[in-house]
């Protein structure tokens, strides 16, 4: 707090010409006990207080007198950057009620009374009081304090769930009486900290520091600050059982005949047998927190975590011998936290056969390798079905393009980054005869210039410096009898432009590095997020190529220009991740679809897919709510008067977008959030969340939780 917070803004003001009945007047107006005198210039003369005034009266002087002969000179002048210590300071230097108060320039902004610093004391004690009662409410420890008589005058919220207490009822009572065998008298009589002492409070177990409250070395009062170490006796107890039946398992995997072996989700080794270490002759301290591989040859442990997936009776080879091995993930609330891997020893015969099968399964190898070549190019595309939409202007584009599909002719798909425009392109090449054919994608801003045209055209042995010594298919060989897809052809160099129009025009390229022409059969669909037209003016684009894509336009319409597509999209994206995140999510609030009805979404479909698949991450019930949307969202919808603030705070937001792929940072989000409402009882956070105790502690020591 400072001076200009406590002074008087408001008063009058004399000149030295003024009359003593126009200070009289002026001082019972402004009920004030002296007024600032200012000369012509307006600069400070001095202060005329009520004791010049009685002065005057005692010598019997004319009240139509100027005030003149009887201000105060040696005036007391205070700066208004004064901090609160200082004005105390200040007070008690001034020889008068008065103070004025300036500025850096010697202007006069105000006065300042020592009514003025008593109110501002009371001000300052009622702050002071107000943080004090929220720093001890806002404490995870229970608080209780007591006055000289052993009578409690105070304890915070934690005191009174910890202990089931009312406030009001303890309040006045003696400490014994609410909490019996605390010994707080003791503290009171020997003035000493008493640190770490035991009490027990019913089924609860708590440490208690004991503080007295000394007063010029008497104690007026003590409190007790309370630990609550319940849960801690029983993960002791958890961890005790946990030891034992750890030091049982090392028994039951030493006197098995098969070798195994544990690791954690990071592929590291964290458990072996006697039987694994004698397969390997090494010691166990050579292969404990290793990484398998560097363990054993061939393994494949570090896929199970990944894929988590068993694999039983699987032939590994170890020193150029084959063992029957099975792996098996290790799985704790619906994640892989590990594996385990068994080598079994069998006999000769049953090995031979297992090489047979060995042997069968190379020879299967090779075919289904081919098979997969062969279903690389037979990718499932999306269909017209896939394109949800009940927006006419949208329907009579999909029938335009459902026409266009069985025709040869080039289509254009323009559009907003976001609204579909490969889905569309998809659709067109899947209703097309073309069907069974490629659909080769090129992205011409993904693929750096110098590159764009090797990719686009392919190139023979020795074309360039690092070309592949087999030379190279481009994309036009690869989508031959089928479509080719032009993404982003407003990106497209102008120096390959041309050459991209001679295909078009005559169905034939060469390769680069080579001179002989090879004829194609292609479908092109283009797509851009840009004016072309401008473009074309500006001459960054070939008029003549662009007439030679736009035979049939499909302008895609951005997400606002049709909100009736909100709520079905919503609901396709909310299907689509229940089936990734094994939920069932059924529906959103009307507050939240209002929501996302009244945003712009300048990220079109895209966006609206990204703020579903962030708010499934953060549902747990059935039905997504307005908290579980972004925050941007909500922000947009705010209609406070702070509109500052809020485009403040959508700034901020726009820098932070990247969280929505932080899985992390959601389940972080979340622990925390549970934490919050249940004032960090962390068990029932645990219950809140669905999850275990032992398994809400883990989480939080990875996520850096206190």
């Amino acid at each position: 707090m400072r001076l200009e917070e406590m002074m008087t803004r408001e008063y009058a003001t004399l000149k030295p010409e003024d009359s003593l009945f126009e200070a009289v007047r002026l001082l019972r107006n402004s009920q004030r006990d002296g007024l600032p005198v200012l000369n012509s210039d307006d600069t400070l003369a001095g202060v005329f207080t009520k004791t010049n005034l009685y002065d005057a009266l005692m010598k019997k002087k004319s009240l139509d007198l100027p005030v003149s002969g009887f201000y105060t000179k040696n005036v007391v002048k205070i700066k208004k950057d004064l901090t609160y210590d200082e004005v105390i300071n200040a007070v008690r230097r001034i020889p008068v009620g008065t103070g004025v108060v300036i500025d850096d320039h010697e202007n006069v902004v105000g006065l300042f009374t020592k009514v003025e610093l008593i109110t501002a004391l009371f001000k300052e004690e009622q702050l002071l009081n107000a943080r004090m009662n929220a720093m001890c409410q806002a404490m995870h420890n229970a608080l209780v304090t007591i006055d000289q008589n052993s009578r409690v005058n105070f304890i915070n919220r934690a005191a009174e769930q910890l202990f089931k207490l009312e406030y009001k009822t303890a309040l006045g009572r003696q400490i014994e009486e609410v909490l019996p065998g605390l010994k707080m008298g003791l503290v009171l009589k020997s003035g000493v900290v008493e640190i770490g002492a035991d009490y027990k409070f019913g089924d609860i177990v708590t440490m208690v520091n004991k503080t007295p409250l000394l007063d010029n070395g008497n104690a007026i009062g003590a409190l007790a600050i309370f630990q609550d170490i319940t849960e801690l006796e029983s993960i002791a107890e958890e961890m005790g059982t946990v030891k034992r039946l750890n030091q049982t398992l090392r028994t039951v995997l030493d006197i098995g005949y098969d070798a195994l072996v544990v690791v954690n989700e990071k592929g590291h080794v964290v458990l072996v047998n006697r039987t694994f270490l004698d397969f390997t002759g090494k010691k166990e301290d050579e292969v404990m927190y290793c990484p398998i591989s560097e363990v054993l040859e061939n393994s494949r442990l570090h896929v199970i975590i990944k894929t988590g997936i068993p694999e039983i009776n699987d032939i590994q080879f170890v020193d150029g011998k084959p063992y029957v091995v099975s792996r098996l993930p290790i799985v704790r609330d619906g994640q892989v936290i590990g594996a385990v891997g068994k080598i079994s020893f069998r006999r000769v015969d049953e090995l031979r056969e297992l090489a047979g099968r060995l042997e069968t399964m190379s020879s299967k190898l090779t075919h289904f390798q081919e098979e997969l070549k062969k279903a690389r190019i037979r990718v499932k595309l999306f269909s017209f079905e896939d394109i949800i939409t009940i927006n006419p202007q949208m329907n009579a584009l999909i029938s335009e393009a459902k026409q266009a599909a069985s025709g040869l002719s080039t289509v254009l798909i323009s559009g907003e980054s976001g609204v579909g425009k490969e889905l569309m392109a998809q659709a067109i090449h899947q209703a097309s005869p073309r069907c069974n054919k490629p659909f080769i994608k090129v992205n011409c801003a993904a693929i750096p210039e110098n590159l764009l045209e090797s990719e686009f055209f392919g190139y023979v042995k020795g074309a360039f410096t690092g070309a592949s010594e087999k030379g190279k298919k481009g994309k036009l060989d690869l989508a031959n009898g089928g479509t080719l897809f032009l993404d982003e052809i407003g990106d497209m160099p102008a120096s390959l432009q041309g050459k991209l129009l001679r295909v078009l025009q005559e169905q034939a390229f060469e390769r680069v590095g080579d001179t002989a022409t090879i004829r194609v059969d292609i479908r092109f669909l283009a797509a851009t997020n840009q004016d072309l037209d401008l473009k074309v003016a500006e001459g960054s684009f070939r008029k003549d190529l662009y007439f030679r894509l736009n035979v049939i336009p499909i302008p895609i319409p951005p997400l606002r220009d049709r909100p009736e597509d909100i709520l079905p999209l919503a609901h396709a994206f909310l299907r689509k991740y229940n089936d990734i995140f094994g939920m069932q999510v059924s529906d959103l609030t009307p507050e939240a679809l209002a929501i996302l009805k009244a945003y712009s979404w300048p990220g079109n479909v895209r966006e609206l897919e990204n703020v579903i698949e962030r708010a499934m991450n953060f549902t747990s019930g059935e039905l997504v709510k307005v908290e579980h949307l972004p925050t941007h969202l909500r922000i947009e919808n705010f209609t406070g008067p702070r509109k500052e603030e809020r485009e403040e705070e959508m700034d901020n937001i726009q820098g932070s977008k990247r969280y929505h792929s932080s899985r992390k940072k959601h389940e972080k989000e979340a622990i925390m959030q549970a934490l919050t409402e249940t004032k960090g009882n962390r068990s029932e956070a645990a219950r809140k969340l669905g999850i275990s105790r032992s398994w809400l502690y883990k989480k939080m020591k990875q996520l850096a939780i206190k």
